[in-house]
């Protein structure tokens, strides 16, 4: 069903790193979410109005806070689409985290509702008149919205979108939420056991954990995440393809939203290299930055010197001592000032997280270990951020 729909109304559906498919794909996912869940929706408060059951009332109302959610999905992929302008310089792709940031949030007040009926329906339990009707909605219900999290699901792992993530894992909770409301029904009218307001009320803590959970996959690359260790690898290939670069440092990615990411790197170059051709070298790279990976990437010249024996043989050193102190550790823009009674040894130093805060432990054993290999060395260490990707 899901390829059949995407030849209908997707085209070019199989060129998922093209925006404008990226973007079918998501009015797609949106069109089927609203249809699917307005009529789920409407089964599910005619039956739950008819037999009296709240937790089907409120599993109604979950699907129309679904429905709600589809649309917003559907605004936020045609509003991500819309090119940079004035204001907003990097586009507009980061509408697509909002969406669903939005839908997380929808999912909460939904969840919070659906706790507080179930609750007054433990304090002021009534008989559940089940029927029929009541169990073909929610059987019914149950199937449509597993296709529907294992369709969401298969588009959001084809483009990558975490707003069709959290859709479809809405979709999935919805499955677990309405076999519950229809186990609870079959009980209290086979056992008459009054457990309606009991199974709403789990269900209700069931939506808001997956709504907090669905928040938490938005919010953070809104707040600015790393970068996939895929991508840092694939970017690092590309640059390190080519014969002439030495050397990279202070790979920086920033993500402006799917088909919007910017990187900034420092290659490693030898010093006796023509810099025009050296220039010419990295313009290439950027091409095909944008081109093979579509990130638009900025590559700062370091020059480095390669043919000073001494400074080989002490960037050598320094190095292994780094590494024995912790394997994490590493050391790039090594250069030597030589003075009339002193070396200084110049470098910056990356350093992981585990190690922030402990610089200056960190200089006073690195500068223990070059003076026990000659006294005339001293070290000045730039320590660089974690986020900076050597």
């Amino acid at each position: 069903m899901t390829q059949l729909l995407l030849r209908l109304f997707v085209k070019d559906y199989r060129n998922t790193e093209d925006p404008a498919v990226r973007t079918r794909y998501g009015k797609l996912a949106g069109i089927v979410g609203i249809v699917c869940n307005v009529l789920l929706s409407a089964g599910k408060l005619l039956a739950g109005t008819l037999s009296g059951a709240v937790s089907i009332t409120a599993d109604g109302l979950n699907n129309l806070s679904d429905a709600a959610s589809s649309l917003v999905t559907l605004l936020g992929f045609r509003l991500a689409e819309r090119p940079a302008d004035e204001e907003h310089p990097f586009g507009h792709a980061r509408m697509e985290y909002l969406s669903g940031l939005f839908v997380s949030v929808l999912i909460l007040l939904v969840g919070a509702e659906l706790a507080r009926s179930s609750f007054e329906k433990i304090l002021h339990p009534e008989p559940v008149a089940f029927s029929a009707l009541s169990f073909a909605v929610l059987g019914a219900s149950i199937l449509v919205k597993l296709w529907m999290a294992l369709f969401c699901g298969g588009l959001s792992r084809r483009i990558g979108s975490t707003a069709l993530r959290a859709t479809a894992q809405d979709s999935r909770n919805d499955v677990i939420t309405t076999a519950a409301v229809l186990i609870g029904c079959v009980l209290g009218h086979v056992l008459h056991w009054q457990v309606d307001g009991w199974i709403g009320l789990l269900v209700a803590l069931f939506i808001l954990w997956s709504g907090w959970s669905a928040a938490k996959d938005t919010i953070s690359p809104l707040l600015g995440e790393p970068a996939s260790e895929e991508l840092v690898q694939s970017i690092s290939r590309l640059i390190l393809s080519h014969e002439k670069i030495l050397g990279i440092h202070d790979l920086m990615v920033h993500d402006y939203g799917p088909g919007q990411c910017f990187a900034s790197v420092h290659a490693e170059m030898d010093s006796r290299e023509d810099p025009l051709l050296c220039h010419d070298v990295l313009d290439d790279i950027e091409r095909d930055a944008l081109r093979e990976l579509r990130v638009h990437l900025v590559i700062h010249y370091d020059p480095i010197v390669t043919d000073d024996a001494e400074l080989n043989h002490m960037r050598t050193f320094v190095q292994e001592t780094i590494r024995a102190i912790d394997p994490e550790l590493t050391l790039h823009d090594f250069r030597m000032v030589r003075g009339a009674q002193h070396t200084n040894l110049i470098f910056d130093l990356v350093i992981p997280y585990s190690l922030v805060g402990k610089q200056a432990e960190l200089k006073h054993r690195i500068d223990a270990r070059v003076q026990q290999e000659d006294r005339k060395y001293y070290t000045v260490i730039t320590f660089d951020e974690p986020v900076c990707r050597s």
